[in-house]
């Protein structure tokens, strides 16, 4: 299957051998649930390490946390079994039956899917379908209710590569949520982008789920959000992530199959949800995240060790109102944060019948900078920056002996667009520079294309990088091609040094970096692959349905999971 992109925009060496590759990519899909909405996927990518050719840096590996994972429900023998579509249903209790009869009522009478970015017959068509999970496999339904693209249940990829075979594999995250809705047939609570069109809309989907939480049916307690947007690997664990939730722990077996193991909570330290983009510095092993939401403190900010546990709460009361924080950086100083003009917006979702989440234009967007192991926000300052919104940053490093901070960014240009007609939006990526002595932000473009979904060496993160791969929106959120990037050119240069489209009717994922020699600091930034899922929608080949994020895990790597 045509699961890679060409790996030309690198500097490779036609000797090396590359093994065992498991592509992670979120994707979309839905169960075959008469509920269920589609999902985004998760890929991971195994390479089998060969010796380098030059002096290494050996790092020490470290434990992981004590803490077992949480599963809910507890894993079920029919996570590898080798059937197809197979679906265990408990038989609906009256209640059950009752609740679904008014859900009915709600999305037929009271909240219909109206609008185009809810309506599931034209979110969920073509190559953002559903498919089924499917089992380690050789290579050879629509939801009720409004959906919005962004409120899928996750579901991983892994694309094995060994000995010349490959070998696929689709699986649910099995979050708290999928799992107890799996087991009904029926939704029990309402996702954040299409659940709340409006002020009736909002009340009855509440209480709805107010009784069915007093039932007994559903708890709270246990998750009520999803896991469908990102892997990341830190402390020796391998998470699936989504900002409604907690992570879930992800272990692949040695016959390729993809387990969830539980939902994490590290030892009772992290609360409520964290960012799905945790930036891992790969010279410390330490990650750095943060969680958002509608009441104070709006933005709280911390880190876990090497060992991947979990440090103390930085509470942010300075973010004095409720922003979409879907996105960070990092440098070798400082965490970096943007309060952009997308936020929780209540009033709009009571008076104009739209989603609680919408775009304030009369906001001043400003980026936001505290050291990176602040203990508090005393030392975090703000800086005003007209027109910029960014949904996905792609690094940042210190300049000036730590006086300057440089992000690298795609910003949303038409961003009243971003979560209604993601194909009216432009996204172009800036070279941001605050000089921290004098308060002075400059920006200018690095390429005037549509461009997002961008990587780098994960070597160079929080560091100074000179290579961008960026994803081409033809329209976003489709992908016809890649990128490369040089960004060390100068202001108002075209940095755009390589690109490789994919033809008429191709399209892919978010592109991956994956270093041939990931732990030789004498290899170059850009000797490697990029690697990323693409369909051919004029023959069907390669149907994995578009999506979100993805991960690369050496073979080295998941042997310590």
């Amino acid at each position: 299957m045509d699961a890679f992109s060409s790996s030309f925009l690198s500097t490779l060496t036609p000797s090396t051998k590359l093994r065992s590759p498991v592509i992670t990519t979120t994707l979309r899909s839905t169960s075959p649930s008469p509920f269920y909405a589609p999902l985004p996927y998760i890929s991971s990518v195994r390479i089998e390490e060969k010796p380098p050719t030059s002096t290494t840096t050996t790092k020490t590996s470290h434990p992981p946390p004590s803490q077992s994972p949480k599963a809910w429900p507890p894993p079920a023998p029919s996570y590898a079994s080798p059937s197809v579509g197979a679906k265990k249903r408990v038989e609906p209790r009256l209640s059950t039956m009752i609740f679904n009869t008014f859900d009915d009522i709600i999305n037929n009478f009271i909240d219909p899917p109206l609008r185009p970015s809810v309506d599931p017959k034209h979110v969920l068509s073509h190559n953002f379908a559903p498919v089924d999970e499917l089992p380690p496999t050789p290579c050879e339904f629509l939801p009720r209710g409004p959906y919005h693209l962004f409120d899928g249940d996750g579901m991983l990829h892994s694309i094995r590569i060994s000995k010349g075979k490959a070998t696929l594999c689709s699986r649910y995250v099995k979050t708290y949520k999928y799992s107890i809705e799996n087991q009904m047939g029926s939704p029990v609570f309402p996702n954040v982008f299409s659940g709340f069109n409006g002020l009736t809309a909002a009340a009855t989907r509440g209480a709805l789920s107010a009784v069915r939480i007093l039932s007994g049916e559903f708890n709270p307690a246990n998750g009520i959000g999803l896991a469908n947007t990102s892997l990341a690997l830190f402390g020796n664990r391998l998470y699936a992530l989504g900002e409604s939730d907690l992570p879930y722990s992800i272990r692949l077996t040695s016959q390729g199959d993809i387990q969830t193991l539980g939902r994490i909570d590290f030892d009772g330290k992290l609360f409520m949800s964290m960012t799905a983009h945790p930036k891992i510095d790969d010279d410390t092993g330490e990650a750095f995240a943060f969680r958002y939401g509608p009441v104070p403190p709006y933005l709280t900010y911390f880190h876990f060790d090497a060992n991947g546990n979990k440090q103390p709460d930085v509470p942010i009361f300075s973010m004095t109102r409720p922003s979409f924080l879907h996105d960070f950086a990092i440098t070798k100083k400082y965490a970096i944060f943007a309060d952009i003009q997308i936020g929780m917006n209540p009033m709009d979702m009571i008076i104009g019948g739209g989603s609680p989440v919408g775009t304030d234009p009369a906001k001043v967007p400003r980026i936001g900078i505290i050291p990176r192991y602040a203990k508090d926000e005393s030392e975090i300052r703000w800086f005003d920056v007209p027109g910029f919104n960014l949904i996905h940053a792609i690094n940042a490093w210190d300049e000036d002996d730590g006086n300057a901070i440089v992000l690298l960014a795609p910003n949303i240009l038409s961003v009243e667009h971003t979560l209604e007609r993601m194909d009216l939006v432009h996204a172009l990526v800036e070279k941001v520079r605050i000089d921290l002595r004098t308060g002075l932000v400059t920006r200018h473009p690095i390429s005037a294309r549509n461009l997002d979904f961008a990587v780098l060496n994960p070597a160079y993160v929080a560091k100074k990088n000179k290579y961008v791969y960026a994803a081409v929106g033809d329209p976003m959120p489709k992908i016809a091609g890649v990128v490369k990037l040089d960004v060390s050119k100068g202001e108002r240069q075209e940095c755009t040094v390589g690109s490789r489209m994919y033809g008429p009717g191709c399209f892919g994922g978010e592109p991956f970096f994956v270093a041939k020699e990931p732990q030789n600091p004498e290899a170059d930034e850009d000797d490697g692959y990029v690697v990323s899922y693409v369909h051919n929608e004029n023959t069907g080949e390669s149907r994995v349905p578009y999506g979100f994020h993805g991960l690369f895990v050496r073979e080295s790597d998941l042997n310590k999971l």
